[in-house]
C-alpha cells in the first residue's frame, strides 16, 4: 500500500515554467490520493513548491533536513512534521525509511545522487519499492538514454534498467506507482 511517497526534486525551480507546473500538480495529485509526502524539508525551489502542493490540497507533508540548512533558513517551518537531523546521510537514511515509494522531479546533482542511491539500493535488493521519474519536458532524456547506453556497453542489465517507471505525465506516473506489483521476492526492508 502506497501510504507516503518520497519526493527527490531541485532546490531551485529550474528555466522551464514546466518544471514548476509538473511539480505543482504532483503535489496536488498526492493530496488527493492521501498519500504523504516526505521530502527534504527546504522551502525554496522545486522542493517548497511541492510541499506548498500537497499542503494547499489538504494532504501532510513531512520533511527531513539536516541542522546546517535549518541554520542558513532553508528549512520549511510550516510543514505537517520537519524532522532535524545532523547530516545528510541521516537525512537520507530516514527520508527512505518513512517513504513506500521513491519519484524523482527535475533537479540537479543532489536530486541525481538521491535516484542513484535508491536505485542501487533497489538492484541490491535493500528495498522493494517503486521508483518513478517524472521526466518533464525531456529534462531527462539524455540521462535515461546514457542508461540504455549502460545497457548496451554491459554494465547495466537490462531488468535492472525496469524497475524505473518513467513517465512524462503526473496523473500517469502516480497511477503507475499505485499500481505497482513487487517483481521479486523480498523479505524485509533493510534500510
Amino acid at each position: 500500500m502506497l501510504q507516503s511517497i518520497c519526493v527527490y526534486c531541485g532546490s531551485q525551480k529550474g528555466a522551464n515554467l514546466a518544471y514548476q507546473t509538473a511539480t505543482e500538480m504532483f503535489g496536488k495529485l498526492m493530496a488527493e490520493q492521501s498519500i504523504r509526502l516526505i521530502y527534504g524539508g527546504g522551502n525554496v525551489g522545486l522542493m517548497g513548491i511541492v510541499a506548498e502542493s500537497v499542503m494547499v490540497h489538504g494532504g501532510e507533508a513531512v520533511g527531513v533536513i539536516p541542522r546546517f540548512l535549518v541554520e542558513r533558513e532553508v528549512g520549511h517551518t510550516g510543514l505537517t512534521q520537519l524532522h532535524v537531523v545532523e547530516s545528510m546521510h541521516e537525512r537520507k537514511e530516514l527520508m527512505a525509511s518513512l517513504a513506500d515509494g521513491f519519484v524523482i522531479l527535475p533537479g540537479g546533482i543532489g536530486t541525481l545522487e538521491e535516484l542513484f542511491e535508491v536505485f542501487t539500493w533497489k538492484q541490491l535488493n535493500l528495498h522493494n519499492k517503486p521508483i518513478g521519474i517524472l521526466n518533464v519536458a525531456g529534462y531527462y532524456d539524455a540521462l535515461l538514454a546514457f542508461l540504455q547506453h549502460s545497457v548496451a556497453q554491459g554494465f547495466l542489465q537490462e531488468d535492472t534498467l525496469s524497475y524505473l517507471l518513467v513517465e512524462t505525465n503526473p496523473a500517469i506516473l502516480l497511477q503507475k506507482m499505485l499500481a505497482y506489483q513487487p517483481t521479486r521476492a523480498f523479505d524485509k526492508e533493510k534500510i
